[in-house]
């Protein structure tokens, strides 16, 4: 056998290898799981984001944590094909759903998004939309049909799954925009559930909130997991404790790409961490 046969069954083995482990994991995985594989990520030839390997179990929180630009906000982007919109974006590794890679060439990024929702920092419900046509707003952007009885359906059950029904299902009629932040903050939250997402991304929720709206919010996550995966970047040391179950820590050196330095339980992180950085940053010396 020459060289060449040989490396060549050797790279036909690897492949079959490879192809059987992802099979292996589709089968084994609870659906709603999304596990990064070696994530890098860059923006105009800057590498800013590397080998970033997460799971984020399945009806779990899992809250990403860390100082300004260490990649927590790039690294969520990624998780639902938004970096890829960026002009000069580029990326490294893999995003598994459920074990199946979302960058894949026969997976459309609209079906990823109806899969993997996101809630932004700053609340954007649509001004000249009522709050009703607000929630259901994504249906149409996902060429998604109901009819007027199921329309109503949805917009009750996801209202009151964002826990705003109660306050304003007797208006339901009147601007979206009309609302208060907290208010306009869970409509949006209400309108990503609309499409029945298997994944809910929050990048910093309650950053524009003030402390009896975020109490509202984060309410709504704990009463959400269990029912959808989510994954929210905050700066709140104290959010990340009370709504997750698992936590990343986030960190990049100066001129250097952004990565994580430890993840774990986030009792584990905060109680024990293993890395003296992640230490200093949970107990406020840094950050």
């Amino acid at each position: 056998m020459t060289v060449k046969e040989s490396t060549s069954e050797n790279l036909f083995a690897d492949v079959q290898g490879r192809h059987a482990r992802r099979e292996d994991t589709i089968s084994t995985v609870a659906a709603g799981t999304l596990e990064a594989i070696e994530v890098s990520a860059w923006f105009s030839g800057n590498l800013v984001l590397e080998d970033v390997s997460l799971v984020m179990p399945a009806s779990k929180v899992t809250a990403l944590i860390g100082p300004s630009g260490c990649g927590k906000s790039t690294f969520l982007r990624i998780l639902n094909r938004m970096h890829e919109s960026t002009p000069g974006a580029q990326l490294g590794g893999e995003v598994l759903l459920d074990g199946e890679d979302i960058y894949a060439r026969h997976q459309r990024v609209t079906e990823v998004r109806k899969r993997i929702g996101m809630v932004f920092q700053k609340p954007n419900p649509f001004p000249a939309m009522s709050i009703g046509e607000n929630v259901v707003a994504g249906l149409a952007l996902a060429h998604v049909k109901v009819s007027k009885e199921r329309r109503g359906e949805i917009i009750e059950t996801c209202l009151t799954r964002s826990g705003l029904w109660t306050e304003v299902k007797d208006r339901l009629a009147t601007p979206g925009g009309a609302l208060s932040g907290g208010q306009q903050q869970r409509l949006c939250i209400a309108r990503a559930l609309a499409v029945e997402p298997e994944i809910l991304l929050m990048d910093e929720p309650c950053s524009a909130l003030d402390p009896a709206s975020t109490f509202v919010i984060e309410q709504t996550i704990q009463e959400l997991s269990g029912e959808v995966t989510i994954v929210i970047v905050t700066h709140n040391m104290q959010q990340a404790a009370r709504v997750s179950e698992q936590t990343a820590f986030f960190l990049a050196a100066q001129g250097e790409p952004g990565g994580i330095v430890e993840s774990g339980s986030t009792a584990q992180i905060f109680d024990d961490p293993q890395d003296p950085r992640t230490a200093d940053y949970v107990h406020g010396r840094f950050g």
